[in-house]
């Protein structure tokens, strides 16, 4: 069987990890990205706030080998899912499944303003300018913004606003600042109101600015002036972004997408193609888009892979399930565990921030790596 897998994040690397586990040289998988290494959401935050280098926390996907598996560094330039073609830098890829896990790509160019005037936080490079601005920054108006829905790992402008304060404090500049973060969310968390609790309880110990259900839709880098779609305004000295966020154009070209994202089976997570699935970001499956989601949807895909190549019929079905870590600052780690359903109001648990949390943070990282790569690793 040959499988070919578009994207090495959580999703591709957690289904080509248990493809090889159960078919080993049985199966020809090819797992085609255009990144040189993974790194982890949580990572970026990280290296923004000076705990780890970008040389830390990169995990090189030439370090990737593992039975069955070959990882091809390439830019994918087409896609047919009639035929399950992949057209590459690197070369064309046939298989007889198709799983595209190319995620969301990021358009900070979109929200007029942005580039110029302010830092997004979401790419490794951003990560590290937004570091860059923070170190250099003496005190004034920071403002934590959302530009548009959908986005990746919903909590984190909460965490950023809180790590921003820890960041201040620390340095002595707290008093002379103030924090605002703005999102388009009516709560922080939507699908946990404990967690959401939580975090307002948080932003008003810190004297955090809370401003919900409020989109950036430009800056100006002169006036140093946020605007926002319902004609509000917010002052700055220093904004960081949360920027637009698209199903990557080849994907969309391919017609796999209806409404900008690709519709999906949410039990399968198969397309209307046959033979060709997709899982986590790039999809409208109807949870966050977080890695936690997309290495649930790619071990249920990798089960069918692997029943189909048995013979077998699998019964195997998604169950929407994800767990996600928020950071608090101060060393603390809350813990939300939430199971999305179609049809039915998300549900799940909350733990509270601890500092055993974050140690179980830490280990959930460790773990993924070492699954996934076959070496240890530590975060921070």
């Amino acid at each position: 069987m040959r499988v070919v897998v578009l994207g090495a994040g959580f999703g591709g690397l957690e289904l080509t990890a248990s493809l090889s586990e159960a078919l080993g040289d049985q199966a020809d998988v090819v797992l085609i990205d255009r990144s040189d290494g993974f790194v982890f959401g949580f990572s970026k935050l990280d290296v923004m706030f000076g705990r780890s280098t970008f040389e830390s926390v990169v995990h090189p996907y030439a370090a990737l080998v593992k039975p069955g598996v070959r990882f091809v560094s390439a830019t994918v330039e087409a896609i047919d899912p009639d035929r399950r073609r992949v057209e590459t830098d690197a070369g064309v890829f046939d298989g007889d499944v198709l799983v595209v896990a190319l995620g969301a790509d990021l358009h900070p160019e979109s929200t007029p303003g942005l580039v110029a005037g302010g830092h997004e936080f979401y790419t490794v490079a951003g990560a590290i300018a937004a570091r860059d601005a923070l170190a250099a920054f003496a005190g004034g108006h920071v403002v934590v913004g959302v530009t548009s829905t959908p986005f990746k790992c919903p909590p984190a402008p909460s965490e950023t606003a809180l790590l921003v304060h820890d960041d201040l404090t620390r340095r002595g500049l707290r008093q002379r600042s103030t924090i605002t973060l703005a999102m388009p969310l009516g709560v922080p968390i939507p699908p946990s109101p404990a967690a959401s609790e939580a975090l307002l309880a948080a932003f008003a110990e810190r004297e955090i600015e809370w401003r919900p259900g409020v989109t950036v839709r430009q800056l100006d880098p002169v006036a140093k002036v946020a605007h926002l779609a319902d004609g509000g305004t917010i002052p700055f000295d220093l904004f960081l972004g949360v920027p637009e966020h698209r199903a990557p154009e080849v994907v969309v070209a391919s017609g796999l997408c209806i409404d900008g994202w690709v519709p999906v089976d949410p039990l399968t997570l198969e397309t209307a193609f046959d033979g060709v699935y997709a899982v986590g970001d790039v999809t409208s499956v109807g949870t966050p888009k977080a890695g936690v989601f997309a290495e649930g949807q790619a071990a249920v895909v990798a089960r069918s892979i692997i029943d189909r190549h048995q013979g077998g019929s699998t019964g195997s079905t998604y169950d929407g399930r994800g767990q996600c870590y928020l950071e608090f600052g101060s060393h603390q780690v809350a813990a939300v565990d939430v199971t999305f359903v179609a049809g039915a109001a998300p549900h799940g648990t909350f733990e509270a921030p601890s500092e055993a949390l974050a140690a179980q943070k830490a280990e959930f990282g460790s773990s993924r790596i070492r699954r996934w790569f076959d070496r240890e690793w530590t975060p921070h």
